[in-house]
């Protein structure tokens, strides 16, 4: 792809007029570098320098929209597989166990995750990965746009990345993203203890053919598993974190409740309680029956 990248400014430079000297001089990069560029040598142009050649050389986005596909070569070869299967999928599930899943970050949210790690070396590839992870978020708006189901451990809720004032914007980003009618949000609430999936994220991504992969992450690891068998071990440790979790609209209940409460005293319900919100919400929504050893029962409304 940065041989592709590279021919696309040679060409538009070329039907510019323009030398690679004056190309770099529009640009603010010495020549020698836009020379690198074109023979796609020495490092891969960063997102600030793709957005400054497209509008210098008149691409229209082509060179901002070519830009992804050139920064994830230097990724290893399943985080570039994970990418690919991740553009195509129509179905996420996703498990995450210490931050906000990425697709579901604010800006200031995501520059305070990214901004940490010891592979982190300089502001600008900082920049590179924001800008990378913001435009993975358009899939969510995109026609082809996939069913999103996420599990958040209630960690998530409770730790205050980037301080109150950027973890209160991203809670009411979670609220906000759970009226879609494509996205689910559930709460993994601390009482439910261990789990198949403790220490790490867990994602499985279903394609159109309905074949699936998983991908486990922990701070300085990932995984991509392809083997079917395996996958179907991970998809039901995922349906199990799910039956676990509080459902949705209690699950956002707690979440309001947290950016209500600035992360203090935000109250848990007990299992007891859950069982009883669950019974109402059943009732109000006209769910009234369940099933019982193969029997079923007309549930009461109870008496005021």
């Amino acid at each position: 792809m940065a041989e592709l990248f590279g021919s696309r400014v040679r060409r538009l430079r070329t039907a510019a007029g323009l030398t690679q000297a004056e190309l770099g001089e529009r640009t603010h990069v010495v020549s020698t570098r836009i020379t690198q560029i074109e023979r796609a040598s020495g490092a891969k142009p960063t997102f600030e320098l793709a957005r400054t050649l497209d509008t210098v050389l008149g691409a229209d986005s082509l060179l901002v929209d070519m830009w992804p596909y050139v920064y994830r070569e230097a990724f290893p070869n399943w985080s570039r597989a994970f990418m690919a299967y991740s553009e195509r999928a129509n179905s996420v599930r996703e498990y995450a166990a210490h931050v906000v899943p990425g697709l579901l970050q604010t800006a200031d949210y995501a520059r305070a995750v990214l901004s940490v790690g010891v592979s982190l070396t300089s502001e600008q590839q900082l920049e590179d990965r924001l800008a990378v992870r913001l435009r993975r978020q358009e899939r969510l708006t995109s026609p082809d746009r996939p069913e999103l189901w996420v599990v958040l451990d209630e960690a998530v809720l409770r730790r205050p990345i980037g301080g109150r004032a950027v973890m209160r914007a991203q809670l009411a980003r979670l609220l906000e993203a759970a009226t879609e009618r494509h996205i689910t949000v559930q709460v993994l609430p601390f009482d439910q203890r261990e789990h198949d999936v403790m220490g790490g994220s867990l994602t499985i991504l279903t394609a159109p053919d309905g074949s699936e992969v998983a991908y486990t992450e922990g701070a300085h690891y990932g995984q991509l598993i392809e083997e079917p068998d395996d996958v179907k071990r991970f998809s039901l440790s995922y349906d199990r974190l799910r039956a676990a979790s509080l459902p949705p609209l209690m699950s956002l209940d707690m979440i309001r409740s947290v950016m209500e409460g600035n992360h203090r005293g935000a109250s848990v319900p007990s299992r007891s309680e859950r069982r009883r919100m669950a019974q109402e919400q059943l009732q109000q929504s006209g769910g009234w029956q369940l099933r019982r050893g193969g029997r079923r029962h007309t549930r009461r409304r109870p008496r005021p």
